[in-house]
């Protein structure tokens, strides 16, 4: 018996060793290559950008949504890169799951900023967590601050009724949140999607003037997005929405479509299994009862 053990544990040892992987950490701040103060912040699966100015910080998102030191998390993490006063932060819609968090910026001295029907929606809710946008604005706004340029649109209904696209001129570089997966196929963000409208906001993005694209939510291997990555989501909701409507014709909405309905072009996409069911249940909404 003693033999078989020390045999045993002689082959344990000889095995070789591997190092395990550090575990991704949930909170993380990450410079933009190539910018001068463009941070991505990223709590758990949720991501936003705050830009370092010579003359204070613009923020975006608080992401605290079901994370209780969210916001104050996310002030400490701009406090690590610069001293400079938080002046701005900037709702990028009114869903929750974004902008949940916002006292600690209010706290921090920011003014909070969003699209005009964002503060309509918030006014209905009345969240205790999500303070009311102190300044709102309509279809564009430009922001200087300490020698940098944020453009601000609204490109019409998409994810939501009140999402802003940011863009960084100088630097080339978008901010948009939800409308766009990257990399990946959409899914519970079709529950209020606006598919014909979403369209035609899509190509208002690819007209503007841009290289790269910080999503809401990190791309595969975290990479940011493309032009390509717009493009390939405006196919997607093209071929879904022509293949819904032949069937929704046919008196075949919810089901059998949500039931047998499949999309093989996009098969191979990370969550396309669990997405299909939601894209398909939004146009047979759109095609089917014409909401």
């Amino acid at each position: 018996m003693r033999r078989n053990i020390f045999a045993v544990l002689a082959i344990l040892f000889a095995l070789p060793v591997f190092a395990q992987a550090p575990a991704r950490p949930l909170i993380q701040t990450t410079k933009v290559d190539g910018t001068e103060g463009v941070y991505i912040f990223r709590n758990g699966g949720h991501q936003s950008m705050f830009i370092v100015t010579s003359d204070g910080v613009i923020a975006t998102d608080p992401i605290a949504y079901g994370r209780p030191t969210g916001g104050a998390d996310y002030v400490a993490e701009i406090r690590k890169v610069t001293s400079q006063p938080i002046k701005l932060l900037i709702y990028s819609h009114h869903h929750y799951d974004r902008i949940a968090g916002g006292k600690a910026f209010k706290d921090a001295g920011a003014t909070i900023l969003a699209h005009k029907q964002a503060k309509v929606r918030l006014e209905k809710l009345n969240d205790p967590f999500t303070p009311l946008p102190d300044e709102v604005m309509g279809d564009s706004k430009v922001i200087r601050m300490g020698g940098t340029i944020l453009e601000l649109s609204y490109v019409g209904l998409n994810h939501s009724d009140s999402t802003l696209v940011f863009r960084l001129p100088k630097e080339r570089l978008l901010f948009l949140v939800d409308t766009v997966p990257v990399g990946a196929f959409p899914g519970l963000g079709m529950i209020d999607f606006y598919p014909l409208e979403a369209e035609e906001g899509m190509k208002q993005i690819l007209a503007m003037e841009w290289d790269r694209m910080i999503p809401g939510h990190p791309g595969p291997g975290d990479r940011l997005g493309t032009r390509s990555d717009v493009q390939d989501q405006l196919n997607l909701l093209r071929d879904a929405s022509d293949a819904v409507k032949v069937a929704a014709r046919e008196g075949k909405c919810w089901n059998p479509v949500e039931s047998t309905m499949k999309l093989p072009k996009y098969e191979s996409w990370p969550n396309y299994a669990n997405g299909l069911p939601y894209v398909l249940r939004r146009y047979c909404g759109l095609w089917g009862r014409g909401t």
